[in-house]
């Protein structure tokens, strides 16, 4: 019987201190349950989406989308529960067949450098130039036109539009076509409402109408011998282009005033209205 080491004793030696190291995502994994923190807290801290910090902690780098991002994730959570993230980083290249070289800068920024420009026809550009272009001219066309028309106003003179050859001399018969409003209908004008008649007697007139809450019941041209009549349940405001060519009647009753040709008014008529003087 020899007296020795058992043959369990005569076993070579093995290194077991590769197996029991702990993996890098149980490391962060504990790491953060020591610190009290929550996958949420750490991903709150880093900025790292809650399902790369999980799958990082279950090994898992695929989701990281790369070498060069996982060594990225795997350092910015270390520092995030209190550990040095060199060793974790040093165990995750001799795992992953090392840091990979860096790629030259000079080779890149040649390529970037002798990269040709496009040189075609930029149509875009050009198409929405021309759509610009076509807009302004409208719009300086239609301001102009409106500038014009404004100005004959302003000037005591009716916008003229182009006439035919030969003109149709005005008679007085349109202008005799225009009934005033009988005794009745005077009488009949209701007494809870203001009624403004307005006639275009002396030619044309640009008008307006709005009632006591703005809205608009009328914008439009009165040719000669035209007539629109509005109702209001408090009053009726009155823009006239041409003051001195209408004829109006509120609640029944004529208003005399001696408006020239061309005048532009601003009129409001009420209930109560026509007030005597």
């Amino acid at each position: 019987m020899s007296i020795g080491n058992s043959p369990e004793d005569e076993r070579p030696f093995e290194d077991v201190s590769e197996e029991a190291r702990p993996s890098i995502g149980r490391v962060l994994q504990q790491a953060r349950i020591a610190a009290g923190l929550t996958v949420d807290d750490v991903s709150t801290a880093t900025r790292v989406r809650i399902a790369i910090v999980h799958a990082i902690e279950a090994d898992d780098f695929a989701p990281c989308g790369g070498d060069v991002y996982a060594r990225g994730h795997i350092r910015t959570l270390a520092r995030a529960v209190h550990l040095d993230p060199a060793p974790l980083i040093e165990q995750y290249d001799a795992a992953h067949g090392g840091r990979p070289a860096p790629t030259p800068a000079a080779p890149l920024f040649e390529a970037e450098r002798i990269r040709p420009e496009r040189r075609g026809p930029n149509w875009t550009a050009a198409m929405v130039a021309a759509i610009v272009a076509v807009i302004g001219f409208v719009g300086f066309t239609a301001f102009k036109g409106g500038d014009e028309g404004a100005q004959d106003v302003a000037d005591g003179t009716t916008p003229t539009t182009s006439a035919p050859a030969t003109p149709t001399p005005k008679s007085d018969k349109t202008v005799d076509e225009t009934p005033e409003p009988s005794d009745s209908a005077i009488a009949a004008a209701p007494q809870d409402k203001v009624t403004v008649q307005v006639s275009a007697v002396d030619g044309k007139s640009w008008i307006s109408a709005k009632d006591h809450n703005g809205r608009l019941l009328f914008d439009g041209l009165l040719k000669q011998g035209d007539s629109e009549t509005f109702q209001d349940s408090e009053k009726i405001n009155l823009v006239l282009g041409d003051a001195g060519a209408i004829q109006l009647y509120v609640n029944g009753k004529k208003i005399e005033d001696d408006w020239q040709p061309g005048a532009v008014e601003r009129l409001t008529y009420t209930k109560g209205d026509p007030q005597a003087g």
